[in-house]
Protein backbone atom coordinates (compact mmCIF):
# COMPACT_ATOMS: atom_id res chain seq x y z
CA UNK A 1 0.00 0.00 0.00
CA UNK A 2 1.35 3.78 -1.13
CA UNK A 3 1.80 6.39 1.15
CA UNK A 4 0.56 10.05 -0.66
CA UNK A 5 3.44 12.19 -1.00
CA UNK A 6 3.68 15.58 1.23
CA UNK A 7 2.70 16.86 -1.82
CA UNK A 8 -0.48 15.17 -2.22
CA UNK A 9 -1.32 15.64 0.85
CA UNK A 10 -0.88 19.43 0.28
CA UNK A 11 -2.76 19.51 -2.65
CA UNK A 12 -6.06 17.98 -0.91
CA UNK A 13 -5.51 20.33 1.83
CA UNK A 14 -5.69 22.91 -0.56
CA UNK A 15 -9.29 21.65 -1.55
CA UNK A 16 -10.43 20.69 2.23
CA UNK A 17 -8.66 24.89 3.14
CA UNK A 18 -9.29 26.72 0.24
CA UNK A 19 -9.16 30.23 2.07
CA UNK A 20 -5.38 29.26 3.61
CA UNK A 21 -2.15 29.79 1.16
CA UNK A 22 -0.39 26.73 -0.30
CA UNK A 23 2.84 27.09 1.32
CA UNK A 24 0.79 26.54 5.50
CA UNK A 25 0.06 23.42 4.22
CA UNK A 26 3.85 21.55 4.63
CA UNK A 27 4.23 20.79 8.14
CA UNK A 28 0.90 18.83 8.35
CA UNK A 29 1.33 17.27 5.50
CA UNK A 30 4.53 16.09 6.56
CA UNK A 31 2.99 15.09 10.32
CA UNK A 32 0.40 12.83 8.21
CA UNK A 33 2.87 11.13 6.43
CA UNK A 34 5.18 10.49 9.40
CA UNK A 35 1.50 9.16 11.18
CA UNK A 36 0.64 6.88 8.31
CA UNK A 37 4.60 5.44 8.10
CA UNK A 38 4.59 4.79 11.72
CA UNK A 39 1.60 2.79 11.45
CA UNK A 40 2.65 1.19 8.61
CA UNK A 41 5.88 -0.17 10.25
CA UNK A 42 3.90 -1.70 13.31
CA UNK A 43 1.77 -3.43 10.42
CA UNK A 44 -1.70 -1.14 11.63
CA UNK A 45 -1.97 0.27 8.30
CA UNK A 46 -3.61 -1.88 5.49
CA UNK A 47 -5.71 0.23 3.59
CA UNK A 48 -6.42 4.08 3.72
CA UNK A 49 -9.95 5.45 2.60
CA UNK A 50 -10.76 8.76 1.60
CA UNK A 51 -12.93 10.11 4.58
CA UNK A 52 -10.59 8.86 7.12
CA UNK A 53 -7.48 10.60 5.35
CA UNK A 54 -9.43 14.01 5.00
CA UNK A 55 -9.93 13.13 8.82
CA UNK A 56 -6.44 13.09 9.81
CA UNK A 57 -5.87 16.12 7.28
CA UNK A 58 -7.88 18.04 9.17
CA UNK A 59 -7.34 17.07 12.59
CA UNK A 60 -3.74 17.81 12.00
CA UNK A 61 -3.97 21.13 10.31
CA UNK A 62 -6.18 22.41 12.87
CA UNK A 63 -3.99 21.71 15.58
CA UNK A 64 -0.76 23.13 13.87
CA UNK A 65 -2.80 26.27 12.80
CA UNK A 66 -4.43 26.40 16.65
CA UNK A 67 -2.36 28.57 19.27
CA UNK A 68 -0.11 26.71 22.04
CA UNK A 69 -1.65 28.64 24.67
CA UNK A 70 -4.98 28.10 25.00
CA UNK A 71 -8.03 28.15 27.66
CA UNK A 72 -8.75 25.53 29.36
CA UNK A 73 -11.50 24.36 31.67
CA UNK A 74 -10.35 23.93 35.84
CA UNK A 75 -12.23 21.13 37.28
CA UNK A 76 -9.60 20.41 39.81
CA UNK A 77 -10.68 22.36 42.23
CA UNK A 78 -7.25 23.89 42.87
CA UNK A 79 -8.20 28.01 42.54
CA UNK A 80 -4.72 29.18 41.87
CA UNK A 81 -3.28 26.51 40.19
CA UNK A 82 0.29 26.99 38.78
CA UNK A 83 0.11 24.76 35.80
CA UNK A 84 -3.25 26.26 34.60
CA UNK A 85 -2.53 29.89 34.32
CA UNK A 86 -2.34 31.11 38.06
CA UNK A 87 -4.88 34.02 38.96
CA UNK A 88 -7.69 34.29 36.51
CA UNK A 89 -8.15 37.78 35.53
CA UNK A 90 -11.65 39.73 36.62
CA UNK A 91 -14.12 40.86 33.75
CA UNK A 92 -13.86 44.46 34.93
CA UNK A 93 -10.17 44.91 33.37
CA UNK A 94 -10.40 43.20 30.11
CA UNK A 95 -12.11 45.91 27.77
CA UNK A 96 -9.63 48.53 29.67
CA UNK A 97 -6.60 45.82 28.99
CA UNK A 98 -7.50 45.88 25.25
CA UNK A 99 -7.86 49.41 24.65
CA UNK A 100 -3.97 49.91 26.57
CA UNK A 101 -3.26 46.84 24.07
CA UNK A 102 -4.86 47.96 20.78
CA UNK A 103 -3.76 51.70 21.33
CA UNK A 104 -0.62 53.73 22.38
CA UNK A 105 -0.69 54.78 25.73
CA UNK A 106 1.10 56.60 28.70
CA UNK A 107 3.39 53.95 29.70
CA UNK A 108 6.71 56.59 30.03
CA UNK A 109 4.82 59.75 29.37
CA UNK A 110 3.62 62.33 32.26
CA UNK A 111 0.73 63.68 31.12
CA UNK A 112 0.88 66.62 33.43
CA UNK A 113 4.17 67.71 32.58
CA UNK A 114 4.37 66.83 28.82
CA UNK A 115 7.66 65.09 29.57
CA UNK A 116 9.16 61.43 30.44
CA UNK A 117 7.49 59.59 33.13
CA UNK A 118 7.85 56.27 35.12
CA UNK A 119 6.46 53.34 34.35
CA UNK A 120 5.72 52.60 37.82
CA UNK A 121 4.04 55.80 38.69
CA UNK A 122 0.48 53.70 37.38
CA UNK A 123 0.23 51.62 40.03
CA UNK A 124 2.88 53.31 42.46
CA UNK A 125 0.25 55.38 44.40
CA UNK A 126 -2.30 52.80 44.57
CA UNK A 127 -0.35 50.57 46.55
CA UNK A 128 1.26 53.24 49.18
CA UNK A 129 -2.77 54.08 49.63
CA UNK A 130 -3.77 50.48 50.22
CA UNK A 131 -0.79 49.51 52.17
CA UNK A 132 0.48 52.76 53.73
CA UNK A 133 4.21 52.16 52.46
CA UNK A 134 6.64 54.78 51.61
CA UNK A 135 7.34 54.19 48.17
CA UNK A 136 6.71 50.76 45.86
CA UNK A 137 8.31 49.46 42.60
CA UNK A 138 6.93 46.59 40.79
CA UNK A 139 8.45 43.69 38.88
CA UNK A 140 7.77 40.89 36.40
CA UNK A 141 7.47 38.43 39.58
CA UNK A 142 8.54 37.89 43.09
CA UNK A 143 11.51 35.91 42.85
CA UNK A 144 12.39 38.87 40.85
CA UNK A 145 11.26 41.20 43.38
CA UNK A 146 13.45 38.97 46.10
CA UNK A 147 16.44 39.14 43.72
CA UNK A 148 16.92 42.57 43.20
CA UNK A 149 15.88 43.63 46.54
CA UNK A 150 18.89 41.27 48.21
CA UNK A 151 21.14 42.12 45.33
CA UNK A 152 21.01 46.16 45.99
CA UNK A 153 21.21 45.63 49.69
CA UNK A 154 22.82 42.91 50.43
CA UNK A 155 25.31 41.96 47.91
CA UNK A 156 28.40 40.80 49.09
CA UNK A 157 27.47 40.41 52.91
CA UNK A 158 25.82 38.11 54.63
CA UNK A 159 21.85 37.83 55.42
CA UNK A 160 20.47 36.25 58.16
CA UNK A 161 17.29 33.73 57.71
CA UNK A 162 16.04 31.12 59.83
CA UNK A 163 16.14 27.61 58.64
CA UNK A 164 13.05 26.21 59.06
CA UNK A 165 12.53 29.16 56.60
CA UNK A 166 14.29 28.10 53.41
CA UNK A 167 11.53 27.20 51.39
CA UNK A 168 11.45 26.03 47.62
CA UNK A 169 8.84 27.68 45.78
CA UNK A 170 7.41 26.43 42.12
CA UNK A 171 10.36 24.81 39.52
CA UNK A 172 12.47 24.22 41.97
CA UNK A 173 13.86 27.84 42.95
CA UNK A 174 14.81 27.98 46.32
CA UNK A 175 15.53 30.80 48.57
CA UNK A 176 19.38 30.21 48.74
CA UNK A 177 20.17 29.39 45.55
CA UNK A 178 18.28 33.05 44.87
CA UNK A 179 20.24 34.94 47.78
CA UNK A 180 23.25 33.16 45.90
CA UNK A 181 22.53 34.64 42.24
CA UNK A 182 21.91 38.30 44.36
CA UNK A 183 25.20 37.71 45.55
CA UNK A 184 24.63 38.07 49.15
CA UNK A 185 26.03 35.00 51.49
CA UNK A 186 23.36 32.81 53.63
CA UNK A 187 23.45 32.94 57.38
CA UNK A 188 21.39 30.32 58.49
CA UNK A 189 20.64 30.69 62.21
CA UNK A 190 17.95 28.30 64.62
CA UNK A 191 16.55 25.03 63.25
CA UNK A 192 13.91 23.28 61.49
CA UNK A 193 11.70 23.63 63.89
CA UNK A 194 12.70 26.31 66.59
CA UNK A 195 14.56 29.52 65.77
CA UNK A 196 14.90 31.85 68.75
CA UNK A 197 15.18 35.79 69.03
CA UNK A 198 19.03 35.10 70.31
CA UNK A 199 19.83 33.31 67.07
CA UNK A 200 19.19 36.10 64.71
CA UNK A 201 21.53 38.40 67.83
CA UNK A 202 24.41 35.77 68.01
CA UNK A 203 24.25 35.44 64.15
CA UNK A 204 24.71 39.67 63.94
CA UNK A 205 28.10 41.46 63.00
CA UNK A 206 29.92 43.64 61.21
CA UNK A 207 29.45 41.85 57.89
CA UNK A 208 25.79 41.68 58.22
CA UNK A 209 23.43 43.11 56.00
CA UNK A 210 19.77 42.08 56.18
CA UNK A 211 17.19 39.96 58.61
CA UNK A 212 15.16 38.21 56.33
CA UNK A 213 12.06 36.58 57.12
CA UNK A 214 10.55 34.11 54.41
CA UNK A 215 6.63 33.22 54.77
CA UNK A 216 5.76 29.44 54.63
CA UNK A 217 2.92 30.13 52.63
CA UNK A 218 3.49 26.71 50.91
CA UNK A 219 4.06 24.58 53.93
CA UNK A 220 3.76 24.51 57.86
CA UNK A 221 5.29 23.17 60.65
CA UNK A 222 3.53 21.88 63.35
CA UNK A 223 4.19 20.87 66.86
CA UNK A 224 7.08 21.44 68.74
CA UNK A 225 7.71 24.88 66.73
CA UNK A 226 8.74 28.74 67.25
CA UNK A 227 9.22 31.02 64.84
CA UNK A 228 10.16 35.11 65.62
CA UNK A 229 7.28 37.19 64.80
CA UNK A 230 8.09 40.23 62.19
CA UNK A 231 7.89 42.65 64.68
CA UNK A 232 10.48 41.50 67.16
CA UNK A 233 12.54 41.46 64.21
CA UNK A 234 11.99 44.71 63.51
CA UNK A 235 12.84 45.73 67.12
CA UNK A 236 15.99 43.57 67.07
CA UNK A 237 17.00 45.45 63.73
CA UNK A 238 16.49 48.74 64.52
CA UNK A 239 18.74 48.04 67.95
CA UNK A 240 21.33 47.38 64.99
CA UNK A 241 20.49 49.61 62.20
CA UNK A 242 20.26 46.74 60.46
CA UNK A 243 16.86 46.55 57.59
CA UNK A 244 14.51 43.89 58.15
CA UNK A 245 12.76 42.57 54.97
CA UNK A 246 10.03 40.34 54.52
CA UNK A 247 8.92 37.98 51.89
CA UNK A 248 5.22 37.11 52.26
CA UNK A 249 5.41 34.92 48.91
CA UNK A 250 1.38 34.99 48.04
CA UNK A 251 0.90 38.64 49.70
CA UNK A 252 -2.87 39.22 50.62
CA UNK A 253 -4.82 42.98 50.91
CA UNK A 254 -7.66 41.28 53.14
CA UNK A 255 -7.81 39.40 56.19
CA UNK A 256 -9.12 36.05 55.62
CA UNK A 257 -9.83 35.35 59.26
CA UNK A 258 -12.83 37.88 59.11
CA UNK A 259 -14.06 35.64 56.51
CA UNK A 260 -13.62 32.04 59.33
CA UNK A 261 -10.58 31.04 57.15
CA UNK A 262 -6.98 30.99 58.94
CA UNK A 263 -4.99 33.52 59.60
CA UNK A 264 -2.90 34.94 56.23
CA UNK A 265 -0.53 37.93 57.19
CA UNK A 266 -1.46 41.03 54.88
CA UNK A 267 1.14 43.32 53.21
CA UNK A 268 -0.51 46.15 55.39
CA UNK A 269 0.46 44.24 58.57
CA UNK A 270 3.52 43.82 57.57
CA UNK A 271 4.10 47.48 56.87
CA UNK A 272 2.42 48.78 59.90
CA UNK A 273 4.31 46.53 62.04
CA UNK A 274 7.63 48.35 60.21
CA UNK A 275 9.46 46.17 58.33
CA UNK A 276 11.62 47.96 55.72
CA UNK A 277 11.18 45.77 52.49
CA UNK A 278 8.17 43.96 51.87
CA UNK A 279 8.09 41.62 48.83
CA UNK A 280 4.64 39.21 46.99
CA UNK A 281 3.27 37.99 43.78
CA UNK A 282 0.62 39.98 41.89
CA UNK A 283 -1.16 36.80 40.90
CA UNK A 284 -1.61 34.48 43.50
CA UNK A 285 -3.89 35.58 46.73
CA UNK A 286 -4.41 38.86 45.15
CA UNK A 287 -5.92 37.71 42.02
CA UNK A 288 -3.85 39.83 39.41
CA UNK A 289 -1.34 39.21 36.81
CA UNK A 290 1.54 37.82 37.57
CA UNK A 291 4.19 40.65 38.80
CA UNK A 292 6.77 41.22 41.66
CA UNK A 293 5.76 43.99 44.47
CA UNK A 294 8.51 45.46 46.36
CA UNK A 295 7.13 48.12 48.60
CA UNK A 296 8.87 49.50 51.90
CA UNK A 297 10.62 52.66 53.06
CA UNK A 298 11.40 54.99 50.74
CA UNK A 299 14.95 55.21 50.89
CA UNK A 300 15.55 51.68 50.21
CA UNK A 301 12.80 51.28 47.36
CA UNK A 302 14.83 54.19 45.38
CA UNK A 303 17.95 52.00 45.61
CA UNK A 304 16.11 49.27 44.60
CA UNK A 305 14.77 51.11 41.88
CA UNK A 306 17.95 52.38 40.72
CA UNK A 307 19.84 48.91 40.53
CA UNK A 308 20.77 48.31 36.48
CA UNK A 309 18.88 44.59 37.14
CA UNK A 310 15.58 46.35 37.23
CA UNK A 311 15.84 47.29 33.40
CA UNK A 312 16.09 43.61 32.89
CA UNK A 313 13.05 42.49 35.33
CA UNK A 314 10.72 45.36 34.63
CA UNK A 315 7.16 44.81 33.98
CA UNK A 316 5.58 45.11 30.62
CA UNK A 317 2.35 47.27 29.75
CA UNK A 318 -0.04 44.85 29.70
CA UNK A 319 0.89 43.33 33.02
CA UNK A 320 1.12 47.06 34.27
CA UNK A 321 -2.52 47.82 33.39
CA UNK A 322 -3.94 44.36 34.42
CA UNK A 323 -2.62 45.15 38.02
CA UNK A 324 -3.65 48.97 38.09
CA UNK A 325 -7.20 47.48 37.45
CA UNK A 326 -6.68 44.69 39.98
CA UNK A 327 -5.79 47.37 43.03
CA UNK A 328 -8.57 49.79 41.98
CA UNK A 329 -10.93 47.44 43.08
CA UNK A 330 -9.34 47.00 46.20
CA UNK A 331 -10.51 50.18 47.28
CA UNK A 332 -13.56 48.98 47.77
CA UNK A 333 -13.21 45.49 49.84
CA UNK A 334 -16.69 43.87 49.03
CA UNK A 335 -16.72 44.98 45.41
CA UNK A 336 -12.65 43.11 45.18
CA UNK A 337 -14.30 39.78 46.74
CA UNK A 338 -17.29 40.31 43.98
CA UNK A 339 -15.09 40.73 40.90
CA UNK A 340 -11.59 39.34 41.84
CA UNK A 341 -12.40 35.47 40.47
CA UNK A 342 -9.88 34.17 43.26
CA UNK A 343 -11.57 35.35 46.24
CA UNK A 344 -14.50 34.77 45.00
CA UNK A 345 -13.74 31.09 44.81
CA UNK A 346 -11.98 30.80 48.13
CA UNK A 347 -14.87 32.49 49.82
CA UNK A 348 -17.69 31.39 48.05
CA UNK A 349 -20.53 29.30 50.39
CA UNK A 350 -20.16 26.01 49.32
CA UNK A 351 -23.83 25.87 49.45
CA UNK A 352 -23.48 27.98 46.40
CA UNK A 353 -20.97 25.28 45.04
CA UNK A 354 -23.44 22.91 45.50
CA UNK A 355 -25.75 24.41 43.25
CA UNK A 356 -23.40 25.23 40.43
CA UNK A 357 -22.60 21.38 40.61
CA UNK A 358 -26.02 20.12 40.47
CA UNK A 359 -26.64 22.77 37.63
CA UNK A 360 -23.92 20.55 35.40
CA UNK A 361 -24.92 17.39 36.56
CA UNK A 362 -28.72 17.79 35.10
CA UNK A 363 -26.68 19.18 31.89
CA UNK A 364 -25.13 15.74 31.75
CA UNK A 365 -27.63 13.63 32.92
CA UNK A 366 -28.65 13.04 29.36
CA UNK A 367 -26.07 13.30 27.20
CA UNK A 368 -25.65 9.22 26.98
CA UNK A 369 -26.72 5.53 28.69
CA UNK A 370 -23.07 4.95 28.91
CA UNK A 371 -22.37 7.99 30.93
CA UNK A 372 -22.84 8.27 34.24
CA UNK A 373 -22.56 11.09 36.87
CA UNK A 374 -22.88 11.62 40.34
CA UNK A 375 -22.70 14.75 42.65
CA UNK A 376 -19.80 14.50 44.95
CA UNK A 377 -18.47 16.32 48.03
CA UNK A 378 -14.93 17.30 47.32
CA UNK A 379 -11.94 19.10 49.12
CA UNK A 380 -10.66 22.34 47.61
CA UNK A 381 -7.45 24.27 47.69
CA UNK A 382 -6.18 27.96 47.64
CA UNK A 383 -3.18 26.75 45.46
CA UNK A 384 -0.02 28.80 44.42
CA UNK A 385 1.88 28.29 47.77
CA UNK A 386 -0.67 30.22 49.92
CA UNK A 387 -2.69 28.97 52.80
CA UNK A 388 -1.57 25.02 52.74
CA UNK A 389 -3.64 23.66 55.39
CA UNK A 390 -6.69 25.02 54.26
CA UNK A 391 -9.38 22.18 53.04
CA UNK A 392 -12.35 24.28 51.59
CA UNK A 393 -15.64 22.52 51.36
CA UNK A 394 -16.52 21.82 47.85
CA UNK A 395 -19.18 19.78 45.45
CA UNK A 396 -18.29 18.32 41.67
CA UNK A 397 -19.99 15.82 39.21
CA UNK A 398 -17.82 12.39 39.16
CA UNK A 399 -18.10 10.96 35.41
CA UNK A 400 -18.06 7.23 34.49
CA UNK A 401 -18.38 6.21 30.58
CA UNK A 402 -19.07 2.63 29.92
CA UNK A 403 -16.28 0.38 28.49
CA UNK A 404 -13.64 3.53 29.42
CA UNK A 405 -11.44 3.36 31.91
CA UNK A 406 -11.02 7.41 34.33
CA UNK A 407 -7.38 7.74 33.09
CA UNK A 408 -9.00 7.10 29.12
CA UNK A 409 -11.98 9.80 29.63
CA UNK A 410 -9.50 12.07 31.43
CA UNK A 411 -7.16 12.07 28.24
CA UNK A 412 -10.15 12.40 25.98
CA UNK A 413 -11.46 15.72 28.14
CA UNK A 414 -7.97 16.83 27.59
CA UNK A 415 -8.26 16.89 23.81
CA UNK A 416 -11.37 18.74 24.03
CA UNK A 417 -12.05 22.27 22.64
CA UNK A 418 -11.14 23.95 25.25
CA UNK A 419 -9.66 21.48 27.18
CA UNK A 420 -11.38 20.12 30.62
CA UNK A 421 -9.03 19.62 33.17
CA UNK A 422 -9.94 17.07 36.50
CA UNK A 423 -9.03 15.03 38.52
CA UNK A 424 -9.43 11.09 39.37
CA UNK A 425 -10.64 9.82 42.88
CA UNK A 426 -11.38 5.77 42.70
CA UNK A 427 -11.44 5.21 39.04
CA UNK A 428 -14.13 8.20 38.32
CA UNK A 429 -12.94 11.43 36.63
CA UNK A 430 -14.60 14.19 38.88
CA UNK A 431 -14.97 17.83 37.52
CA UNK A 432 -15.04 20.08 40.73
CA UNK A 433 -17.17 23.03 40.77
CA UNK A 434 -15.32 25.62 42.45
CA UNK A 435 -13.48 27.13 40.08
CA UNK A 436 -15.78 27.06 36.68
CA UNK A 437 -17.38 29.85 35.57
CA UNK A 438 -21.12 29.99 34.35
CA UNK A 439 -20.06 29.18 30.64
CA UNK A 440 -17.81 26.19 31.30
CA UNK A 441 -20.98 24.41 32.64
CA UNK A 442 -22.43 24.89 28.55
CA UNK A 443 -19.08 23.71 26.90
CA UNK A 444 -18.52 20.98 29.50
CA UNK A 445 -22.00 19.67 28.49
CA UNK A 446 -21.42 20.49 24.80
CA UNK A 447 -17.86 19.00 24.75
CA UNK A 448 -19.42 15.80 26.25
CA UNK A 449 -22.24 15.86 23.73
CA UNK A 450 -19.22 15.67 20.86
CA UNK A 451 -17.03 13.12 22.51
CA UNK A 452 -20.39 10.75 22.93
CA UNK A 453 -21.42 10.80 19.76
CA UNK A 454 -17.46 10.38 18.35
CA UNK A 455 -17.55 6.92 20.78
CA UNK A 456 -20.92 5.87 19.78
CA UNK A 457 -19.95 6.00 15.82
CA UNK A 458 -16.68 4.36 16.11
CA UNK A 459 -17.76 1.18 17.42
Amino acid sequence: MRIPSVHELKERLSTLFPDYPFSLFTEPARRVCEYLREKKVRGDLTEIKKEDLDKLLIHYFKDYISPNLRRVINGTGVIVHTNLGRAPLSKDLITYLTEIALYYSNLEFDLKEGKRGSRYSHVEELLLELTGAEAGLVVNNNAGAVLISLNTLAKGREVIVSRGELVEIGGSFRIPEVMEWAGCYLKEVGTTNKTHLYDYERAINENTALLLKVHKSNYAIVGFTKEIPVEELVTLGKRYHIPVMEDLGSGSLIDFSKYGLPKEPTVQESIKKGVDIVTFSGDKLLGGPQAGIILGKKELVEKIRKNPLNRAIRIDKLTLASLEATLRLYRDEKKAIEHIPVLRMILENPETTKKRAKKLLILLSKISPNLKVTLVKTIAKTGGGALPLLDIPSYGVALRWKGLSAKELQRLLRNQSPPIIGIIEEDHFIIDARCLFENDLKEIKESLTRLSHELETST
